[in-house]
């Protein structure tokens, strides 16, 4: 049923583009050199009314199968690839970790200057003197 009415739209959609572009402008008429008012020479419903009345046929079964699409694509479910693939077994174990060792832990302490008087403060910066 898509199909069918996939078609149909594309068809319409080419025969509108062609009836649109047969059709001319308001001014462009034999009346339009004698002043501009075209729609004079050919009476009031001008030289094609057939031609007004199939171009608004058309867009009505235009729209008509645009509002169809749009209502099956938004109410078809559409398959997904992760539905048909199989998802790996999940343990419902969890690994035991190891236990951390607790106590105290040993900080290393810097290594002493021995070239350094007792007057002499350490820089607080590389470079830096008091």
């Amino acid at each position: 049923m898509v199909n069918i009415i996939t078609i149909v739209h594309i068809l319409v959609c080419f025969f509108l583009v062609v009836i649109v572009l047969l059709q001319h402008g308001k001014g462009a008429d034999v009346g339009a050199t004698f002043g501009g008012a075209g729609n004079t020479v050919f009476g009031t419903e001008g030289p094609v009314p057939l031609l007004n009345k199939v171009t608004t046929a058309a867009a009505i079964v235009f729209m008509l199968t645009s509002i169809t699409l749009a209502y099956y694509s938004s109410n078809t479910r559409t398959g997904s690839v992760m539905e048909t693939e199989t998802a790996p077994p999940v343990s419902t174990t969890l690994p035991v970790e190891q236990p951390l060792q607790t106590g105290p832990t040993k900080v290393p302490l810097p290594a002493e200057d021995t070239g350094r008087t007792e007057q002499q403060a350490p820089a607080e910066f590389p470079g830096q003197e008091q």
